[in-house]
């Protein structure tokens, strides 16, 4: 399901970066579930002054049925350009952010875990007119579904991941 924008023109590129990985590079396994798993730092911009909120959808489109869902945050506030690395995994944040349930059936970030080869992982924020009016978030097309026509703009960032064979000695 894809979410449709709002009629809206940007001046300024909406772009989002991670200190952790470049566009299109591996993400460190520090983030995945070889390691800590826990969440990348992620910065971006604001260019449209109307925005009311931000929501980021985490994704793995490279599994063989649906992408499965990696992380769900929304009701981020219009005023926060980061999320910090070990990103709480708390449903309800005080600031009012909400996180949504992941294909892992849990709420908050599940990092990059592909059972085979290298997969691609995308970091698509999504700046919004308004804020999401979901009391739970259990599935990526419920948030979407509730996003539609209150896009203003998207912005994505991709990195690759595989994980390590273990070799017997």
């Amino acid at each position: 399901m894809q979410a449709t924008r709002t009629e809206t023109s940007s001046v300024i590129p909406f772009s989002i970066t991670s200190p952790a990985f470049i566009q299109g590079s591996m993400i460190p396994a520090l983030y995945a579930c070889d390691s800590t798993n826990i969440s990348p730092e992620l910065h971006w911009n604001r260019p449209f002054t109307t925005v009311a909120a931000f929501a980021l959808i985490m994704d793995d489109p490279d599994v063989p049925t649906q992408p499965w869902v990696h992380w769900l945050v929304y009701n981020i506030p219009a005023t926060d350009t980061v999320l910090p690395m070990h990103f709480p995994m708390d449903s309800v944040l005080t600031n009012g952010t909400k996180q949504g349930l992941t294909s892992f059936r849990i709420t908050g970030y599940g990092g990059p875990c592909p059972p085979d080869g290298v997969h691609r992982y995308y970091f698509k924020l999504y700046a919004l007119d308004t804020k999401i009016n979901l009391p739970s978030c259990d599935t990526k097309s419920q948030l979407l579904n509730a996003m539609n026509g209150h896009i203003l703009g998207e912005a994505d960032l991709m990195g690759k991941y595989t994980r390590k064979k273990l070799t017997n000695k």
